[in-house]
Parts: structure tokens; sequence; C-alpha cells
């Protein structure tokens, strides 16, 4: 028996809300694995430093330059990550941009796309937060 995408993605939803404001990613991991294993999770394998799957939230903002998208892009796709949806917007002088990705086809784990998006807004003296979508969902669940 196979565990489908639903089943996963409500065992993790599960556990962010039992982990509260203790939830990180290494955390939500270690437990959906321990919750998966123990109740003879079929065939779904984990391995010891699995990439991170799934997609994440992009969201940026700063003061606008030339330049801004270009260099988020680049290293969103030197990484691999599917760019499914984004939105812009100038307020006067400001930037705001928000992305969908999908980073399932990347080599790099989240938290090493998080770093290389670190060091992308410090070049370009931005702001950038990259979150799970299932984090990003339950945050701001109404």
């Amino acid at each position: 028996m196979k565990l489908k995408e639903e089943e996963l993605r409500k065992i993790t939803l599960d556990t962010i809300q039992e982990l509260g404001t203790g939830a990180t990613p290494e955390k939500v991991k270690e437990e959906v694995r321990r919750k998966i294993e123990s109740s003879g999770g079929g065939d779904f394998i984990f391995k010891k430093g699995d990439v991170s799957s799934g997609r994440v939230i992009l969201t940026s903002f700063g003061l606008n330059k030339p330049g801004i998208v270009a260099g988020v892009t680049k290293a969103l796709g030197d990484s691999n990550c599917d760019i499914q949806d984004l939105t812009q917007k100038l307020m006067g002088d400001f930037f705001t941009m928000i992305m969908i990705i999908d980073i399932s086809g990347s080599q790099k784990e989240l938290k090493q796309i998080q770093e290389e998006m670190s060091k992308v807004a410090d070049e370009l003296k931005i702001k950038i937060y990259l979150q799970h979508e299932d984090v990003f969902r339950y945050m701001h669940r109404i």
C-alpha cells in the first residue's frame, strides 16, 4: 500500500498543528517520518538527507531597482526550481513580489535554497522569505 500525497499532506498538517510554535522544517520532517514508520507507512521511504519536495512560497520586498526579478529568478533557476506563479507590484519606490515555486525537481533541500535566497537578498538589499506551502497555509489560516 502506497501512501498518497493527500494522506502525507494531512499527516504533515496535523504534525505542524501539534508542534505549534516549535514547528521547524526539521522537527516536522522527523515527526512525520516517525508517524509514518510507526504506522507501517507502506512503500513510503525516507532517506537521511532527502531533498525537500513540494511547493514553497517566496515573498520579497524592498526599495525598487533594476535587476531584482532577474536576480531572484536566476538563483531559483540555478537550483532547478520551477516558478509556478509570480506576482509583483510597485508601490511608489517599493517593490513587492510573491512567488509559488515547486522545488521537487531541485537537488537542494529547502534550507539550502533559503540560504541561497538570503545571499540574493543581501546582494540586492531586499528582504526575501521562503517557506514551505503547508507551513504558510497553516500560519495564515482563518
